[in-house]
């Protein structure tokens, strides 16, 4: 496999890219996962293998691996890779052990870049067992999308077990903070920066967490509390308001921001409350693709280019005026059904994807 070398003081390790299905073959689980009503059954490791054994007790000993608690966390990164669209599912390396020598040859003038040769045995996962314990779950339920998926792996061979011990626990005494997602730690960012974006943080916000929002804990977060199954990462989301927001050009001062949240937050959540009632039984039903993260994208654009007409009507008669127009709807539900959803809406990517989607439901609401 190709690889590349990592020189650092005395120590070298190499980097790879592993196609998704290919690693799961060579990785081995010392911890029992579980989603929905499928297990991925541990490795149990040898007595022999300290640090397998180390690493397995620290796991059943931590009570952020209890098996309910697992399976939330792994079933949360599943959505997020289901709903990741323009950004790469899994940006982070994944930390691979093996005690074996591994051959390396540089390839000519490239003495950092070469062919390394496999391990004989499994690889130990130092780092990342939910994130490739999610990714097995998801190649069950999407093998033809996850065989576009390369994982990014750091391999550590021949070193003592002192060494693979010391590296887990280094990595897991400074855990990173997952309880906030990408676009919390953004809206921390651009909330003293342009007035356009922090309206479409704060909207994307009140869509999340109010009690009158359709997408209430819908939208994922990476680490919101609701076990309930979700529909769009939340960073995309974001984008398409903001987007709708800048476009319009309306909120240029930060004086703006609170009477332009209110606006547009009012107007997006009585879309998507007409959406619901058109779309019937189809909304939020998994044998659809209505409420998955690309139709989401263009049900949000077509929001923002009917909204001009909309913006003066309030409450349940502006639910009212958007379900007027968007009525024609029920008659494409047939085509939004999950099955054969992709040869329906061909496209190169998501990106493609959204655009014909969007196109399809502009010409298809009355």
């Amino acid at each position: 496999m190709l690889a590349t070398r990592i020189q650092q003081k005395d120590s070298s390790f190499y980097f790879i890219s592993y196609p998704a299905e290919d690693l799961l073959r060579k990785v081995r689980f010392i911890s029992r996962f579980y989603a929905d009503r499928d297990v991925l059954e541990e490795n149990k490791p040898k007595e022999l293998d300290d640090v397998a054994m180390f690493i397995a007790n620290i796991e059943r000993s931590d009570a952020s691996f209890q098996r309910e608690l697992s399976k939330r966390k792994v079933e949360a990164i599943k959505n997020f890779y289901e709903t990741a669209i323009s950004q790469p599912p899994i940006p982070g390396t994944v930390l691979l052990f093996t005690s074996e020598n591994l051959s390396f040859s540089p390839l000519g003038n490239t003495p950092n870049v070469g062919n390394l040769d496999e391990p004989k045995n499994k690889f130990l996962i130092i780092d990342g067992q939910h994130r490739l314990a999610a990714l097995h779950f998801y190649i069950k339920s999407h093998p033809e999308e996850s065989r576009s998926i390369h994982v990014p792996c750091i391999i550590f061979d021949g070193k003592s077990e002192d060494f693979a011990t010391e590296m887990f626990v280094v990595i897991n005494s400074t855990p990173t903070r997952i309880n906030k997602s990408h676009l919390i730690d953004l809206y921390e960012k651009v909330s003293w920066t342009s007035p356009d974006r922090k309206t479409a943080a704060l909207v994307t916000d009140l869509l999340y967490r109010n009690d009158d929002s359709p997408l209430q804990y819908r939208i994922n977060r990476l680490g919101g509390r609701s076990g309930q199954k979700k529909w769009i990462l939340q960073a995309e989301l974001f984008n398409e308001i903001h987007k709708w927001i800048a476009d319009e050009g309306k909120v240029t001062d930060g004086r703006q921001v609170r009477s332009a949240v209110t606006e547009y937050y009012e107007q997006i959540r009585d879309f998507f409350k007409a959406c619901e009632k058109v779309w019937g039984p189809a909304w939020g039903n998994d044998k659809y693709m209505i409420t998955g993260g690309v139709c989401l994208k263009a049900m949000v654009r077509v929001c923002a280019d009917l909204s001009r007409n909309l913006v003066h009507e309030e409450g349940r008669e502006r639910v009212w005026k958007w379900k007027e127009e968007i009525k024609g709807w029920e008659r494409l539900i047939p085509e939004f059904r999950k099955e054969g959803f992709y040869e329906r809406f061909v496209a190169k990517g998501q990106v493609e994807r959204v655009k014909t989607v969007h196109r399809k439901l502009m010409e298809g609401r009355k």
